[in-house]
């Protein structure tokens, strides 16, 4: 993956490889009111799954607003809501141009409701929030391993060539995420894009310092696009409810001939029919009923006397969405640009990709819709999160939070614990050996299965804690998780056991108040360690340890301080557990130089800063990007790394740190000589002929370039930190009075970019 396809008479091709994140801020801001321009379209442009889209890359629009490891975890983190639409209905989609249905239509709209969604707490105490998002899945979606799926046959057929059935499954497995592997191939596609691309590298993160880069600490694009990919597509499984549906759309349109019946059998289907998910899930989820009104060919007046025949049957939890089925263009008069999707999996995106590159069409295709369906469309999601969905969950909260949860909490609870903890404390040998394996005959855990029944005390508690996790009541989910926690480990549920440490840690972090360093190792090390080794040694789940390591590192580095040294401490566990891949590697390596970066000295002087530490992991990120050749991403990390070993700022110190100035002056001297046989095959280029355009290179001009030996920098006898001794310095003739403070010590800023 090294090298991509390039197709020089495609004018698309450049739109293959941009990332596909986009800024929430984006869908606010395409306003109904305006007609779009071209040029406000192709700024705007992303790549979007099932559909070409303008050359833009949206790592540099992404690249734009500010960091925020919290709203990322926060709008990963959200309420499901299934689609069950009749098949009519997802034709009237398909005529507007929508490939997969109504879910595809409705699915970018969810990730950030329009306008302010207030929630109430446990304690009734109401907060607005403003990036409020769920996310819309089709009913089924997530369910099984994904990776049971033959990628070969991914990557080779097209879905459209397949039978229904098999389409369906297929392109339900391209949605469910969790596979490390293909988020790594991602990863390398996009950096190869990045050093492919003219002028650099990729964008500059918010708050860059040109004259001093460890100034401000940053985070690469390409590392919140890694972290954006591991939290999308979900998985669904027994020992967490995120991924489980919250509530169900039953959509029927104006062409269903027998409405009502196709509702009912529709709400069957959902119970006991093919779309009746496992047993494990519960299925007292809110049912959501819509009617989808035909505007072009349906009479309004038939489809508002057959919704008010559907609130009398089914209740309140109903909607009338009026939409036209012809297909919008952008020359259409009232047409608007159709938001596109952030969160999607990583086969997601790259089954888009394999596609672009067989497809032989060189137009961009960009989705719009009328002006009015977009409005009808934002108000019926609005209606349907603000008036029905998050009433439902607080519903259900304060439910199980006073009919289940107190109860565990009281005395009765604690005893049915204990006494649980010292069943067969005296017994025969028989009875204690099979004590010891998950699960047993008084515990609700089923140790053959691996779940708890979706009636089970403690699978309706850990429900309670996701639920107050999803509506950001932190301090009830991580009481709730707390408590759990216990139970888990008494019945042996270790997947279960872990997932409630990660969540646990993680909502910990979250409450916005001060925890001290004793609180911090007491408490969040040992639920992350505890964590990440029952995901690993016990449940065999390395996305889960990433994940759970990944996100409590950056909740850490966003606090500052001592906490920053701790990030830097669990992503360095990553490193130890062999979670990550050659391009992961490099961009947590990166990322442990922005951790270290955080921590601000005291004083004039910067006392207790950690700008060595930053500089020296930048040079390790350095290193492990030319091991790549990704030579732009290199340069990068030694432009942040070169000003802290040029010259010492004290007085009577070392002038210079000659075993790291050699280290940098070799990977310096790889980069020039890249640099210049890159100017060298241009200035060819530019002097052949025509004809020569057209002609394939040959393998040994495509060959990579092999990099010499470079002494490690971990390795014995390598004390890169240490100063040059007397001789180097009396033979060099110069301290730091002579030398003064060099900007670019080393030349890195005179290369090409």
């Amino acid at each position: 993956m090294s090298s991509l396809p390039h197709r020089p008479g495609t004018a698309s091709s450049s739109s293959v490889f941009p990332s596909s994140t986009t800024p929430s801020s984006r869908t606010s801001s395409l306003s109904p009111s305006r007609k779009p321009s071209m040029n406000n379209i192709a700024n705007d442009g992303a790549i979007s799954p099932g559909r070409p889209t303008t050359a833009t890359s949206h790592i540099g629009l992404q690249a734009q607003r500010q960091y925020d490891p919290r709203s990322l975890i926060l709008r990963s983190f959200v309420p499901h809501i299934a689609i069950h639409a009749s098949p009519d209905t997802d034709r009237l989609a398909q005529e507007k141009g929508f490939e997969d249905g109504f879910w595809e239509l409705l699915r970018p709209f969810g990730e950030q409701v329009h306008g302010k969604v207030t929630i109430r707490d446990s304690v009734g105490a109401s907060r607005s929030w403003e990036d409020f998002g769920v996310r819309f899945v089709k009913l089924g979606d997530g369910v099984g391993d994904r990776r049971t799926v033959d990628r070969r046959s991914q990557e080779e057929n097209d879905l459209t060539t397949e039978p229904q059935t098999s389409r369906s499954s297929r392109a339900a497995a391209l949605r469910t995420g969790g596979d490390l592997d293909q988020i790594e191939e991602l990863l390398d596609r996009h950096v190869s894009y990045a050093e492919s691309i003219s002028g650099g590298y990729g964008p500059e993160p918010p708050g860059h310092n040109e004259t001093n880069p460890l100034a401000t600490p940053t985070t690469s694009p390409f590392y919140t696009l890694y972290l954006r990919r591991l939290l999308s597509g979900i998985p669904i499984s027994p020992h967490e409810t995120f991924p489980h549906p919250v509530a169900c759309i039953i959509a029927i349109s104006s062409r269903t001939p027998a409405p009502i019946e196709a509702l009912r059998q529709l709400y069957e289907s959902t119970i006991r029919g093919d779309s009746r998910l496992p047993q494990w899930v519960n299925g007292d989820y809110l049912r959501y009923y819509v009617l989808i009104h035909d505007e072009d060919r349906d009479d309004i007046a038939k489809s508002t006397a057959l919704f008010e025949q559907m609130k009398r049957h089914f209740g309140l939890h109903c909607h009338l969405l009026r939409l036209r089925s012809s297909q919008c263009v952008l020359s259409d008069d009232d047409s608007v640009p159709m938001p596109v999707s952030e969160w999607v999996s990583a086969a997601e995106e790259l089954a888009e990709m394999r596609r672009k590159e067989r497809s032989d069409d060189g137009a961009d295709l960009i989705r719009c819709l009328y002006e009015s369906d977009l409005t009808a469309v934002r108000t019926f999601v609005r209606e349907l999160v603000t008036q029905s969905v998050v009433p439902f969950m607080e519903r259900c909260s304060v439910t199980w939070n006073d009919q289940v949860a107190s109860r565990k909490r009281g005395l009765s609870g604690r005893f049915i614990s204990l006494s649980k903890k010292w069943t067969g404390f005296g017994s025969s040998s028989r009875s204690g050996s099979a004590s010891s394996s998950p699960g047993g005959p008084n515990t609700n855990y089923d140790g053959f299965q691996g779940f708890y029944r979706p009636d089970a005390p403690e699978a309706i508690i850990r429900k309670l804690a996701d639920y107050a996790f999803m509506l950001r009541d932190w301090k009830l989910a991580y009481t709730t998780y707390d408590m759990l926690r216990a139970d888990f480990q008494t019945d042996k549920a270790w997947k279960y056991y872990a997932g409630a440490n990660e969540m646990a840690a993680i909502s910990t972090l979250l409450v916005q108040q001060t925890l001290t360093a004793k609180y911090r190792a007491e408490t969040v090390d040992q639920m992350l360690d505890t964590a990440s080794y029952s995901y690993l040694s016990r449940c065999g789940a390395p996305y889960n340890a990433l994940r759970c390591l990944a996100l409590g590192a950056e909740l850490l580095k966003g606090r500052g301080g001592s906490a920053a040294d701790d990030a830097a401490r669990w992503e360095t566990r990553i490193f130890e557990l062999r979670l990550l891949g050659p391009i992961g590697n490099a961009l947590f390596t990166q990322q442990v130089a922005a951790c270290y970066a955080v921590r601000k000295g005291a004083g004039s002087k910067g006392w207790g800063s950690r700008v060595r530490k930053a500089a020296f992991w930048n040079i390790l990120a350095a290193s492990a990007w030319l091991e790549l050749g990704k030579w732009k991403q290199a340069k990068r990390c030694l432009d942040q790394a070169s000003g802290v070993y040029s010259v010492s700022p004290r007085d009577d110190g070392l002038s210079s740190f000659a075993g790291i100035q050699a280290f940098i002056g070799a990977m310096v001297r790889e980069l020039e000589s890249h640099t210049t046989s890159i100017l060298n095959n241009v200035g060819d280029s530019m002097e052949g002929s025509d004809e020569a355009l057209g002609q394939p290179v040959s393998e040994e001009e495509g060959a990579p370039i092999h990099r010499n030996h470079r002494k490690s920098l971990i390795g014995p006898g390598s004390s890169l930190l240490d100063g040059p001794d007397s001789s180097s310095l009396n033979a060099g003739g110069s301290t730091e009075k002579d030398v003064g403070v060099q900007s670019d010590p080393f030349g890195i800023a005179s290369f090409p970019q």
